[in-house]
């Protein structure tokens, strides 16, 4: 089941992503060349941590332009309601469109999300049924290249040798002090906001709550979980393979759960 390319015109949203790849390529142009390639020549650190950060840079980029174009489940406009599920879809009086519960309309991109968690504007899209799971990813990989970046930071002050051949006429090595800064600064504010944020996301899904429906506290029983984390977690992956779990470069397999179950809320 191949992924549908969803595109939302948002200028807000443009520039929230613009600043978030702009952060990015900072860290992915700087580190290595103030940090990691300098130690790596003098035998301070081995190519496995040089290969490592790039891993973890890759899978970070690669997640966030996965989850930016993903259709976060979109509602047709006719859509095929089977009958024995009819009960457990309501209409819209916003788009006059039926959906099933648990779906919610976005202002921002103008449709129905089936079980839409929130409108991400770093994203430029909605986090829905079809690409939470790459949400997950992106938040995941973020809070480790993060992380990463910041133990460089540190090391490369307070536990790497001096580096003995440093080209003062570079740039780099002239500002060095100041774009290691700004690296921390900014590393600091990223794993921070998204370390809250990856929390939050972990106990919706242990509890089977999107964040919508803990802001409208639509049921007395959201707090308390349905049903096993296990199945809750295979279900926003598509799969009950945790390994796969970790992997963006894959197409999410619904598992089919019947809505009598899944959107009683």
């Amino acid at each position: 089941m191949g992924q549908r390319i969803h595109f939302v015109v948002d200028p807000q949203g443009w520039c929230c992503m613009g600043l978030i790849i702009f952060i990015w390529l900072y860290n992915t142009i700087f580190i290595p060349k103030v940090i990691l390639f300098p130690h790596y020549e003098e035998g301070n650190i081995s190519v496995v941590a040089v290969l490592c950060y790039y891993f973890c840079s890759f899978f970070c980029i690669a997640s966030l332009f996965r989850v930016s174009v993903a259709d976060p489940g979109k509602l047709p406009e006719n859509p095929k309601i089977p009958i024995t599920e009819q009960e457990y879809w309501e209409l819209c009086n916003k788009c006059n469109m039926m959906r099933p519960k648990r779906s919610h309309h976005c202002s921002r991109c103008g449709h129905c999300v089936r079980r839409m968690d929130h409108h991400c504007p770093w994203i430029n899209n909605c986090v829905g049924e079809d690409n939470h799971w790459l949400f997950l990813q992106l938040c995941f990989y973020t809070q480790i290249l993060s992380s990463y970046t910041l133990i460089l930071d540190f090391c490369h002050y307070y536990y790497f040798l001096p580096l003995e051949k440093e080209n003062w006429d570079v740039f780099v090595f002239r500002h060095e002090l100041a774009l290691l800064r700004i690296s921390a600064f900014m590393g600091l504010i990223i794993l921070g906001g998204i370390s809250r944020l990856f929390y939050t996301q972990l106990m919706g899904i242990f509890t089977d709550t999107t964040s919508i429906e803990k802001m409208s506290n639509c049921c007395e029983d959201i707090s308390r979980p349905r049903k096993p984390w296990q199945q809750t977690f295979s279900e926003v992956f598509g799969t009950h393979w945790k390994i796969l779990w970790f992997i963006p470069f894959r197409q999410r397999q619904p598992l089919r759960v019947p809505y009598h179950f899944a959107n009683r809320v």
